[in-house]
């Protein structure tokens, strides 16, 4: 199953919402499924539109690639200066699992 949707996820990237691919990643690092391609693809679609993310979609996708293991500087780099412009947007779960996130990537 995750096979499959990894597969149909990239092929169909953009059409996902930013709520959409932060729950993708979660869902895979939460279950400990490896998907380094679909992961490099979500990576790539957030930086491109990381201006349409919210908070927590954007704690949440750091969570994600942190507990995946999967390195994403671009990301990070995005999701970085994005929070620093809109930082009073967070809400303190939100500023907790995204400095945890930076913490433990690295």
């Amino acid at each position: 199953l995750f096979g499959a949707i990894a597969s149909e996820a990239q092929r169909r990237i953009g059409e996902f919402k930013p709520q959409e691919l932060a729950n993708t990643v979660w869902a895979f690092a939460t279950a400990g499924v490896a998907a380094e391609t679909l992961f490099g693809a979500i990576a790539s679609e957030a930086q491109r539109r990381i201006g349409e993310f919210n908070p927590q979609d954007m704690a949440v996708t750091v969570w994600a690639f942190a507990t995946a293991g999967v390195a994403a500087r671009r990301l990070f780099g995005a999701i970085a200066s994005e929070a620093q412009r809109r930082i009073g947007e967070f809400n303190p779960q939100d500023m907790a699992v995204t400095v945890w996130a930076f913490a433990t990537a690295g």
